[in-house]
């Protein structure tokens, strides 16, 4: 087994970087750490999440179906004040709903057609002190 700090970044090919790092900013509140003219390197608040907006060449594929991403969080009652930011920022929604009860989630797309999920999962006791 390989220790590590967790899953720490993920790299989107996108059509404007500009657009994309906007379209997150206004959603999660992203702050910019690198911009570049070919990508822009992006740190959700309160964590050390980065997201990379790396833009597209023409010979780049459609987005893959079923690929999706996602974002916990730390209590259920912020689902639909999320709904409402995600609208706002001109984001797509796809569904809303509970995984159980107690477990609301939302699935949205982003400029990009990326499907991106908002979710609040109550983590078991016997996973709170994993390490």
């Amino acid at each position: 087994m390989i220790k590590t700090l967790g899953l720490t970044h993920i790299a989107l090919p996108v059509k404007d970087v500009n657009r994309s790092s906007a379209f997150y900013k206004k959603i999660f509140g992203t702050k910019e750490m690198y911009n570049d003219p070919e990508f822009i390197q992006v740190q959700t608040p309160g964590c050390k999440d980065i997201i990379v907006f790396v833009k597209k060449n023409r010979s780049s594929a459609k987005v893959n179906p079923g690929f999706h991403f996602g974002f916990r969080l730390p209590r259920p009652s912020a689902i639909s004040a999320i709904i409402k930011t995600i609208k706002n920022a001109g984001g797509k929604i796809k569904e809303t709903g509970e995984f159980v009860p107690g477990e609301p989630y939302v699935f949205f797309y982003d400029p990009d057609g990326y499907e991106v999920e908002i979710w609040f999962e109550n983590i078991p006791a016997s996973l709170k002190s994993f390490n």
